[in-house]
C-alpha cells in the first residue's frame, strides 16, 4: 500500500516513512494506531485534509475492536438460535465476528481467538450436548493451550430442577480462566425461561465491547432487524396454529395415550425440516389455578405485572398462561422460604442430605402451600419468584414436502399419581384433554441442525426409537419418499404391546411394501415373558448392523436419554467390540468419530 501524494499535508520524507511503516504493522498495532489517531484533536485535524489519505481510509475501513468468535454447544437448538441472533446483531453494529458450533470449530485454533462468546446448554447429569463433547474433552485435557491473550464470556442454559444446573457452562467458564483467559463479562446461568437473562447478558457484553451506535433519527441496522423480527412468527412471537386433527394412536386396552396432532401452519411462513422440533407454549389446567388461588385466598381478578416491560394480566390469566405452578425446584423453594420467612421451609432448604430432593420429587405449588402455607403474601409479590411456564418441544413427525402448510406431532400423555393426587403433564394433558380440532396452540419452529438426514439421499440410515421417539423417523421417511431417495433405511422400534401400541403401524407396513423402508425390527417389551427392548434387537442383528456402519450408514437415536439412549449406546459399543474386534476404548473412539462426522446423531430428552 503506497501513499498517493495529492494535496497531502505530509512532506516527502513523512510520506516515505509512512510507506515503509504501514506494510510492517500487524493487526494489533494497526488497531492501537487507529485508536491513537482517533484521539480528540488529532482526529479533528485529520478531518480537515482535503484529499483522501492512507490514514483516513484506514480509519474508516479497519475495525476498532478485536475479532469476536461466537461458539455454541446446542442440544435442542436454543443455544444455536441465540448464537445466530447475537451474531447478526454484532455484524449489524460493524463488529468483526465469526460463528461456529463447537464441533465444527478446530479446538487447536482456540489459541488464536481474541474475544470469545461461548454459549452452551447442559443436559442429563451435567453433561455437555453432543455437539460440544469433543471440544469439552479437548479443553479439559493437557493439550489445551495457554490463553493469556483471550477475553471470554459464557452464557449457560439449563434447568434448575436438575442437580447439576448449567454445569457445562460452569465447567467451560472455570477452565477458560484456568488456562489464562480473562472474563470480559461474568457468566450468566439461565433457567428454562432464558430469553430475558440471555438478553441481559448480551447487552452487558455489548456494553463492555463499547460499541454503542449513535442514532441520527433513522433506525440503525440492528433496530431495523428487530423491527423485522417482531413482524415474523418466532419463539418470542408464536403463531396460533389451528388444530386440524387430534387422534389417539393407541388401541383399546393400552395403558398409554399417544396423541397424533395435525396443525395448520397456513399464513405463518414458518419453515421446518425433518429433524426439527415444534415448540408449544402450554397453559396450566384451570382447575389447578383455581385451587391454588383458593388455598392462598387470592382474588382471581387482581392485577399482576408479568414482565419487565410492565405488561399486566389478571392473576388467573397469569397463573394460567404465564407462570409455572406444577413443579418445584430448589431455587424456587429458597426464594419462597425467604419471601415467607417460613422457619420450617428455611430449615429444609438449608439442610444437608436428601430431604429437600425427596420432598420436591412429584410435588407442585399446591402441595407446598398445603404443607407449609398458606402465607399472607400479596399475589403480585409472590408471582415475582415464580419462573415462566417452560416451552415444550416436540420432534416433528412430518415432512413439509408431504404435508404442505401442516405440521404433525406425536405426543404421549403423561399421567401419574403422587402424594395422594392424580397428576397430568402440563402440555401433554392440555393436548390430550383440553384441545379439540378448531382450537389453537401458540407454536414456533425450533431448528435442530444436529439431527438431519444425510445430504446424499443414497446414504443408508439406521433409525432407533421407542414410543414417541419414532416421531422424527416418520418425517424422515416421508421426506425420503417425496424426493425418491434410493438409500437403504432400517428402523428399530420399541413399545409395550404389539396390538395396542404399534404407533403408525399401517404407514410403516406401506413403506416396507413400497421399498421406502428397507427393513424394520420391533421390540414389544410386555408381549414376552422376558422383556425385550430395541437394544436387544440390535444385538440380535449385530452382524448386519456392523456391515451397514462399515458401508457408511448414519445412525439416529431418539427417545429417553437416561435409559433407552444409554442402553443403545452400550449396545453399539458391544457390537463394535464383537464384530469389529475393537477394545471398549477403541469402540468409543469409533462412535466419537461417527459423531464428529455427523453420522451418529441423537435427539434425546
Amino acid at each position: 500500500m503506497q501513499l498517493q501524494v495529492m494535496n497531502s499535508p505530509f512532506d516527502q520524507e513523512q510520506i516515505e516513512l509512512l510507506n515503509r511503516l504501514l506494510p510492517t504493522l500487524n493487526e494489533t498495532q494497526k488497531i492501537w494506531l487507529s485508536g491513537y489517531l482517533a484521539v480528540p484533536g488529532v482526529a479533528e485535524t485529520a478531518a480537515t485534509t482535503e484529499a483522501p489519505s492512507v490514514e483516513k481510509a484506514f480509519l474508516e475501513n479497519e475495525p476498532q475492536t478485536r475479532e469476536i468468535t461466537i461458539l455454541y454447544g446446542s442440544h435442542t437448538g436454543n443455544c444455536q438460535s441465540l448464537a445466530e441472533s447475537f451474531f447478526e446483531r454484532l455484524e449489524s453494529e460493524k463488529f468483526q465476528v465469526t460463528l461456529s458450533s463447537l464441533d465444527d470449530f478446530k479446538p487447536k485454533s482456540l489459541k488464536k481467538v481474541e474475544d470469545l462468546l461461548l454459549i452452551t446448554s447442559t443436559h442429563g447429569d451435567g453433561d455437555p450436548p453432543d455437539n460440544a463433547l469433543s471440544f469439552y474433552d479437548f479443553i479439559q485435557s493437557k493439550r489445551a493451550p495457554e490463553l493469556g491473550e483471550l477475553r471470554f464470556s459464557v452464557l449457560s442454559l439449563g434447568d434448575s430442577s436438575y442437580e447439576f444446573f448449567c454445569q457445562t457452562g460452569k465447567d467451560f467458564d472455570r477452565r477458560l480462566e484456568e488456562l489464562g483467559g480473562a472474563r470480559l463479562y461474568p457468566r450468566a446461568d439461565c433457567d428454562l425461561d432464558f430469553e430475558e437473562p440471555a438478553e441481559e447478558w448480551f447487552e452487558g457484553v455489548m456494553g463492555v465491547l463499547n460499541k454503542a451506535q449513535t442514532t441520527t433519527g433513522e433506525a440503525s441496522p440492528s433496530q431495523e432487524a428487530n423491527t423485522k423480527t417482531s413482524q415474523t412468527y418466532s419463539r418470542t412471537n408464536p403463531f396460533k396454529a389451528e388444530i386440524l386433527e387430534n387422534i389417539n394412536l393407541n388401541g383399546r386396552g393400552s395403558n398409554k395415550e399417544t396423541r397424533h396432532l395435525e396443525l395448520d401452519l397456513e399464513g405463518s411462513n414458518l419453515v421446518y425440516e425433518p429433524g426439527d422440533s415444534l415448540g408449544i407454549y402450554p397453559e396450566n389446567d384451570t382447575a389447578l389455578v383455581l385451587e391454588l388461588m383458593e388455598e392462598m385466598h387470592w382474588d382471581r381478578d387482581s392485577q399482576v405485572i408479568v414482565n419487565k416491560q410492565g405488561d399486566v394480566q389478571s392473576l388467573q390469566e397469569a397463573l394460567t398462561k404465564t407462570y409455572e405452578i406444577t413443579s418445584l425446584t430448589k431455587p424456587l423453594l429458597k426464594k419462597i422460604a425467604e419471601l415467607t420467612e417460613s422457619a420450617e421451609l428455611l430449615r429444609m432448604v438449608n439442610a444437608e442430605g436428601e430431604e429437600l430432593k425427596t420432598y420436591i420429587y412429584g410435588r407442585d405449588l399446591i402441595d407446598l402451600v398445603k404443607d407449609y402455607g398458606p402465607w399472607e403474601i400479596a399475589a403480585e409479590e409472590f408471582v415475582k419468584v415464580l419462573r415462566k411456564i417452560p416451552v415444550r418441544l416436540y420432534s416433528i413427525a412430518s415432512s413439509p414436502k408431504a404435508s404442505e402448510d401442516e405440521v404433525h406431532l406425536t405426543i404421549g400423555a403423561l399421567r401419574y399419581d403422587a402424594h395422594g393426587r392424580a397428576r397430568t403433564g402440563v402440555c401433554s394433558g392440555q393436548c390430550a384433554e383440553r384441545s379439540q380440532p378448531g382450537d389453537q396452540l401458540p407454536v414456533f419452529v425450533q431448528r435442530n441442525e444436529n439431527f438431519r438426514l444425510p445430504h446424499n439421499p443414497d446414504t443408508p440410515i439406521i433409525m432407533i426409537g421407542a414410543g414417541t421417539g419414532v416421531a422424527p423417523y416418520r418425517a424422515f421417511l416421508q421426506e425420503r419418499e417425496e424426493i425418491g431417495a434410493s438409500g437403504e433405511t432400517w428402523l428399530f422400534f420399541g413399545e409395550q404391546h404389539f396390538v395396542s401400541d404399534f404407533l403408525y403401524q399401517v404407514e410403516w407396513q406401506k413403506w416396507l411394501k413400497d421399498g421406502v423402508l428397507t427393513r424394520m425390527d420391533v421390540a414389544f417389551s410386555r408381549d414376552t415373558e422376558e422383556k425385550v427392548y430395541v437394544q436387544h434387537r440390535m444385538r440380535e442383528r449385530s452382524e448386519e448392523l456392523y456391515e451397514w456402519l462399515q458401508k457408511g450408514a448414519h445412525v439416529y437415536v431418539c427417545g429417553d436419554e437416561k435409559y433407552m439412549a444409554k442402553d443403545v449406546h452400550i449396545a453399539l459399543v458391544n457390537i463394535l467390540e464383537e464384530q469389529g474386534g475393537l477394545s471398549e476404548s477403541e469402540a468409543e473412539a469409533y462412535l466419537s468419530d461417527l459423531r464428529n462426522a455427523k453420522r451418529y446423531q441423537r435427539d434425546v430428552y
